[in-house]
């Protein structure tokens, strides 16, 4: 079974692993499980996407995967036990050949794998020897709980817990949300190759975006390079948002026609390998910019900039952001959009600077777009974010973001993955008019 991008080397898997093995309390079960395949309706479905803590221990891309870790197992293949769907002639036939066991030990660097068939008999005995069970489930600080949707490793967790409601249950969630934030060399790689298939999309729209396209010619122009370049896709669901639409944080009808004289704001990225990268941009729809647009797109340019300076070993999300804060107001003032007296009455829970710049300046990234980490904690070498600041000014018809993705390092300032997409006004004015 192939997929569209690289191998990924199973070594990344066996140390992720080994890592998550080591925070577990003594005679411990941790059980991990793929996600669905959501209906639409009839015979519909929506395209499969894998859970991303069984990726990031196993790296398999299939449904009706369950990893299970026991790392005082008495018997050794039972440390690390892998479950995969069996295929059929049925299966074979309309939807290809799933994983053999020997393909999913290759991926996962797993020797022990069953078919899933085996599961309920095997995790009895694994049940048995434990104590503790790691139960998993999103505890992102974006996510809403309850949700909606009961997904395939709550109803495991659930049925689990009745069936064997004598052992004490854990939670893997901050494991690996301290294990996930912090990224192998390997990880670093896979999201570098995603914003240079980014870069490759936003160089291919430079000359393409004139008066009168449309947004959505825009992102269709965006997904051909992207999945030329061996990428499934977008990594989030595109924006492309011209004129007042750039003030809508979250626009993604992308159904408008780019007027002259208008901006366009672009937040949109390719996956590769399942990692995200995270762009924004933002261009003059007739590839000059009005003597308004580039004042305001110039002090976007500089809070960025000092941003790069804070995003460093040591520091953490939350005074990283307070800091932004002082930055953004002193910006504003500057430009004449908010005033001494504004700040001094500014309410604490919501500055002044709030009005025009109404989000967070960055996020970490990875297997998922907003992706895991423990906001109080420090920011270390590995630790992978955005950077993107943004003015919206509603009453001038256009708003401006930009954003690129950094790698803390041990010392200094952070190493920029999207250093070679054009960001800087000249080289843009000059791409667009060549």
């Amino acid at each position: 079974m192939t997929t569209k991008y690289a191998p990924i080397d199973a070594e990344l898997y066996i140390k992720n692993r080994k890592k998550f093995g080591k925070r577990m309390q003594p005679n411990s079960i941790a059980i991990f499980n793929s996600n669905d395949i959501y209906p639409i309706s009839a015979d519909s479905t929506l395209p499969f996407a894998q859970h991303r803590d069984i990726l990031y221990l196993s790296g398999i891309d299939q449904e009706e995967t369950v990893l299970i870790l026991f790392p005082d197992a008495k018997n050794p293949k039972h440390k690390e036990v892998l479950f995969v769907r069996e295929t059929n002639e049925h299966i074979a036939i309309w939807e290809g050949e799933k994983l053999s066991k020997k393909q999913a030990t290759a991926i996962s660097g797993i020797e022990t794998v069953y078919w899933l068939q085996d599961l309920p008999a095997i995790l009895r005995t694994l049940m048995v020897e434990a104590e503790n069970v790691y139960l998993n489930q999103n505890e992102h600080y974006r996510v809403e709980t309850p949700m909606e949707v009961e997904t395939r490793e709550a109803r495991f967790n659930k049925e689990l817990q009745k069936t064997y409601p004598a052992h004490t249950y854990l939670r893997s969630n901050p494991i690996l949300q301290r294990l996930r934030s912090i990224k192998d060399p390997i990880e670093i790689e896979q999201i570098q190759k995603a914003c240079d298939i980014t870069e490759k999309g936003f160089r291919n729209v430079l000359s393409f975006i004139k008066p009168g396209v449309w947004e959505y010619e825009i992102e269709a122009e965006f997904v051909y390079e992207f999945l030329k370049n061996r990428s499934k896709g977008f990594a989030y669901s595109p924006i492309i948002a011209s004129g007042k639409n750039a003030n809508v944080l979250h626009y993604i009808q992308n159904n408008q026609q780019c007027k002259d004289g208008d901006l366009i704001l672009m937040d949109v990225a390719a996956e590769y390998a399942n990692y995200s990268s995270d762009m924004s941009r933002t261009l003059p729809v007739n590839g000059k910019f009005s003597a308004k647009q580039r004042e305001v797109y110039a002090s976007v340019l500089r809070c960025k900039k000092e941003a790069e300076d804070r995003l460093v070993s040591g520091t953490n999300w939350y005074t990283f952001h307070k800091d932004m804060g002082e930055v953004y107001t002193a910006e504003l003032l500057q430009l004449g959009l908010i005033d001494k007296a504004d700040v001094q009455n500014q309410n604490p829970e919501w500055p002044a600077y709030k009005k025009y710049m109404m989000h967070g300046t960055s996020h970490h990234m990875g297997l998922d777009t907003h992706d895991y980490g423990i906001l109080t904690d420090d920011f270390v070498e590995g630790m992978v974010f955005t950077i993107e600041p943004g003015f919206y000014l509603p009453s001038e018809g256009f708003g401006i973001r930009l954003e690129d993705n950094y790698v803390v390092q041990k010392e200094g300032k952070p190493f920029n993955l999207m250093q070679n997409i054009p960001i800087e006004i000249d080289e843009i004015e000059s791409l667009m008019n060549v």
